[in-house]
């Protein structure tokens, strides 16, 4: 027996939710559909306020309730490092460790050739315009070790070099091919610590 059309359509919305595969996707529906109608039109409310209320920052372009964002209006930061990340959750992730109190960038992903993301489909040209216009010493690269940050991370190296700025990457203890978001405290804070130039 098919599913009634309602509940296919919440499962194919639900299934384009990153890490949702199809028989978790009919799980979260049918979920959902017993939640007690106060708890659904809070769910409601919640995704429609963030969409609402969070803007990106113009400065690092980090989603915020707030422009600037606090972290890029905090004066006490380092001012002269920015580390580079492909998402807010990696910004968030990396801004758990206590040793690093500079500034931030995300790029809103990664270079990927085969799925045709290339240089213009992220934020590198911003990251140019503001590496050119503030006093940066050093950029460091926190993008993924997968295939994806690994090339980001080349690439940016390449093109910041050429305006004389020291650029290092992130050290040992992140995993090869995993994501920062889900590293824990200390090995985010090791891998700053041991962090190499390009």
């Amino acid at each position: 027996m098919n599913r009634p059309q309602p509940v296919e359509r919440m499962v194919e919305i639900v299934k384009k939710l990153p890490g949702v595969g199809p028989k978790m996707a009919e799980r979260l529906s049918y979920h959902m559909l017993k939640m007690p109608q106060e708890e659904v039109d809070r769910f409601i409310y919640c995704i429609q306020n963030a969409r609402q209320t969070m803007k990106c920052c113009s400065i690092c372009c980090n989603l915020s309730e707030h422009d600037p964002c606090l972290i890029c209006s905090d004066t006490t930061r380092e001012q002269s490092i920015i580390c580079v990340v492909e998402t807010p959750q990696d910004l968030i992730a990396v801004s758990k460790v206590k040793d690093y109190k500079g500034l931030y960038f995300v790029l809103g992903g990664a270079l990927s050739p085969l799925d045709a993301v290339g240089p213009d489909d992220i934020r590198i040209d911003k990251l140019m315009e503001r590496l050119k216009s503030d006093n940066i010493s050093e950029v460091i690269i926190a993008t993924d070790t997968d295939s994806k940050g690994e090339i980001t991370a080349v690439y940016l190296a390449d093109i910041i070099k050429t305006l004389d700025i020291k650029v290092t990457r992130l050290g040992y203890g992140l995993p090869v091919g995993g994501d920062i978001e889900y590293a824990d405290e200390v090995t985010i804070s090791r891998a700053i610590a041991g962090r190499k130039e390009m």
